[in-house]
């Protein structure tokens, strides 16, 4: 469902990219000067993101335990890394494949599903909102792929020719995935069935396939500005080893290091509204490699359209409601409207102290 105006037009970095070889090549509005005054976690950390085993999580001996582990990774962490899931390996190999072939595709084929005036659907950028802020070395395609009823089939690339199939097949798998760790989320927190039916089923998925060219100033761009994503939950899948995602942590960037057949999950804005601030969204960013692409792609889940985002009264308590309340159409134009800016956009929704 496209809530907003689209984003406004930029240069294909890909195509920069394979223009420029000096340093000096890179245009300024790429170049983040504030990046030096974000520290970084020491080079040596050994900090690691929970792991989370959904074999266990499925298990009658061992669903206490793990789904306790979860527990404590959504309250302390709101990032973790899912291993042992169910979603079958041809239908995560597939899509890996198909989303290489299509960013290797020449740029007059990827241009096929531009994005159009006025979408955020399609091939191009998203939050660019004024010609003075700053812009993300990486493209994107992104696509609103659930419910049927919203899928624009012309942005969906025909090159390669698998590529439909093996999206329809993976969005598929996510939704199911997504609802099942929701699920358990939402009964560590206490909440009942009625509940978890009517608030954490997906109503609305969509996905977004990034790819970060090599830079020759990496330490000095950004693939993907510091931001919390506005759903409920995040998949994303690592489409090459190339390491890039970076979660703000007291105060420092930690670098995520994937595992091999994981996906790296987290928690969304609604999450934590949801859950008036029990479990919380994560500030994340991007960074790039000078010599190496980067891909992944990121699956977002929210609820139905017509849902209202605001604090559960099971959550609220006796401290009461943190956050206001807004129909999910407004909320969605808000933060497709606004430039990626840390956690900017959830603090509007805070109600002041």
């Amino acid at each position: 469902m496209d809530y907003a105006m689209g984003s406004l037009p930029v240069p294909n970095v890909q195509s920069l990219a394979a223009a420029s070889h000096a340093a000096d090549d890179v245009p300024h509005r790429y170049i983040r000067p504030d990046l030096d005054a974000q520290p970084l976690a020491a080079s040596d950390a050994t900090v690691d993101i929970p792991i989370i085993d959904f074999s266990r999580l499925r298990d009658p001996k061992s669903h206490l335990h793990e789904s306790s582990k979860l527990h404590l990774a959504c309250q302390n962490w709101g990032f973790f890394q899912l291993i042992n899931h169910n979603v079958p390996t041809q239908v995560v190999e597939r899509m890996r494949i198909d989303v290489n072939r299509f960013f290797q595709l020449p740029l007059a084929e990827k241009r096929k599903v531009a994005q159009a005036a006025g979408d955020l659907q399609g091939y191009g950028q998203l939050f660019v909102v004024s010609e003075e802020q700053k812009l993300d070395w990486s493209d994107l395609l992104y696509l609103n792929t659930l419910p049927d009823t919203e899928r624009t089939m012309r942005f969906w690339p025909t090159q390669p020719p698998s590529f439909r199939a093996a999206l329809d097949n993976y969005s598929s798998e996510m939704k199911n995935l997504a609802e099942c760790l929701m699920e358990i989320m939402a009964k560590n927190l206490g909440l009942g069935t009625d509940v978890v039916t009517e608030k954490f089923k997906v109503g609305i998925q969509s996905i977004r396939f990034n790819y970060y060219p090599p830079c020759a100033q990496a330490h000095k761009v950004l693939g993907l500005s510091q931001h919390s994503d506005s759903d409920l939950i995040t998949l994303v899948l690592q489409v090459n080893q190339v390491q890039g995602l970076q979660i703000k942590r007291r105060g420092e960037w930690v670098p995520v290091r994937p595992r091999h057949g994981a996906f790296i999950v987290n928690l969304g804005d609604i999450f934590e509204i949801y859950s008036n601030g029990r479990y919380k969204s994560i500030e994340h960013r991007v960074v790039v490699n000078t010599e190496t692409e980067r891909l992944s792609i990121a699956a977002f889940h929210s609820p139905k359209s017509d849902a209202v985002i605001g604090p559960l009264e099971e959550m609220v308590g006796g401290s009461g409601a943190k956050y206001r309340s807004v129909d999910h159409e407004s909320f969605s134009k808000l933060f497709f409207s606004s430039k990626l800016d840390g956690k900017s956009f959830l603090d509007s929704m805070r109600y002041e102290s």
